[in-house]
């Protein structure tokens, strides 16, 4: 039996009714807290280096969680995390300890870079 566009187009229809109209939170491609952006990964964020967006603005450059483990849950919205921070690309923990401020504070993936203040000189 072949198929007709007119068909296809029917089809097409019933499955676009039954798709989502957006991403759900955790696939989202936004900054946001610790969970959302490292329950992107297929690995749960396992290896990846992330840091405080706030960071970047108190000129605090190269560093970082890297992140050993996690849980999620709520759709990774929530959850916990544990990993060891880099300090200005220095080791500041020697063993893994849980990442605070996950929910309080934004993250992206990466280390922080120091924003370029410049100053006028009058």
């Amino acid at each position: 039996m072949l198929w007709t566009p007119v068909r296809l187009s029917g089809v097409a229809r019933s499955i676009q009714k039954l798709l989502p109209n957006s991403l759900p939170p955790s696939l989202a491609s936004r900054p946001g807290n610790l969970y959302e952006i490292i329950s992107r990964a297929p690995d749960g964020g396992v290896g990846r280096k992330v840091h405080q967006i706030r960071w970047n603005e108190k000129q605090i450059g190269e560093s970082y969680w890297l992140v050993t483990r996690s849980q999620f849950k709520c759709q990774g919205k929530h959850g916990k995390a544990w990993g060891l921070l880099f300090w200005k690309d220095k080791l500041v923990s020697e063993k893994e300890e849980r990442i605070r401020g996950s929910l309080k504070y934004t993250w992206s993936e990466g280390p922080s870079v120091a924003k370029n203040v410049t100053q006028n000189s009058s």
